[in-house]
């Protein structure tokens, strides 16, 4: 099964837009695994018991296991995903952008070490940096187009003079995504729920590719606003929310309070579809 049926298959049995971001910071964990790095697993297994029917993707960050050395909890976790929660696909949020060498190790360190279902990449290098990730059939690959950071407006937001129509580079962005880079219809991309109205730009271009939507959450973004402008019949989102979930409480009823923190904003999102 590839990714995309993985995501509507989870989708429609979960009921749920929602995506769990897995960003585990041990200065942040509940009594008990505060300031300790070696409970990370711990921590990301409990929140993923406790959710698993309640989404439709996981977002483990490498970033926040990499920084304290826990590259093997992350694969301890991707195994505790499969067996437990086989049906949700993972993502791997990685935002890789190199060289197309380099781009096949860390293609096979997500595909293959990991195990990941996608992962996320920066289209700045151009396809030839993203191609080797492509060579993995059935997998996802999510393109960073129009980010929830300030800071996007750098790049994603100025004219490309050279380019028929002088499209926005994000735009210009969705345009390869969705035509000549999709080849074998394994790219989605990165939208952030901050900019509902490039959101709804973004599925204007490319009606039919899943979208990735951070911002949800404690980056403030509107999930009505959100839902409206992305949905649509045969173009599928995945609404990522991290940060409002997994530290929902403090004490020893974190995963119970993170299940309820994601059963809100699933229901949230399932009440958008009908606004």
């Amino acid at each position: 099964m590839n990714f995309t049926d993985m995501l509507r298959g989870a989708t429609a049995q979960n009921n749920s837009l929602l995506c769990v971001g897995l960003d585990p910071e041990p200065a942040r964990l509940p009594a008990g695994m505060q300031g300790d790095p070696r409970k990370i697993y711990d921590f990301c297994a409990a929140i993923v018991d406790a959710t698993a029917d309640l989404v439709c993707a996981f977002k483990p960050q490498i970033a926040y296991f990499a920084a304290h050395g826990a590259e093997d909890q992350l694969e301890r976790l991707m195994q505790h995903m499969r067996a437990n929660a086989p049906q949700v696909p993972v993502i791997l949020d990685a935002k890789r952008g190199d060289i197309g060498s380099t781009a096949e190790q860390y293609a096979k360190e997500a595909f293959e070490r990991y195990g990941a279902d996608a992962v996320t990449l920066s289209p700045f290098m151009g396809f030839d940096s993203i191609e080797p990730y492509l060579a993995y059939h059935g997998k996802g690959a999510f393109l960073l187009c129009r980010t929830s950071n300030p800071g996007g407006d750098d790049l994603q937001t100025q004219r490309l003079a050279s380019v028929e129509g002088e499209p926005l580079m994000y735009e210009h962005v969705a345009r390869l995504a969705q035509g000549p880079w999709n080849k074998n219809g394994q790219l989605g991309l990165v939208v952030g729920a901050t900019y509902p109205q490039e959101i709804e730009r973004v599925r204007a271009i490319a009606p039919t590719l899943p979208l990735l939507i951070p911002g949800v959450g404690a980056q403030g973004g509107d999930a009505t606003a959100t839902v409206r402008a992305g949905l649509r019949n045969d173009g599928p989102i995945i609404v990522n929310s991290s940060r409002a979930i997994l530290y929902a409480s403090k004490g020893a009823d974190f995963a119970a309070a993170a299940r309820t923190a994601a059963q809100h904003t699933r229901a949230v999102l399932e009440a958008s579809r009908s606004r």
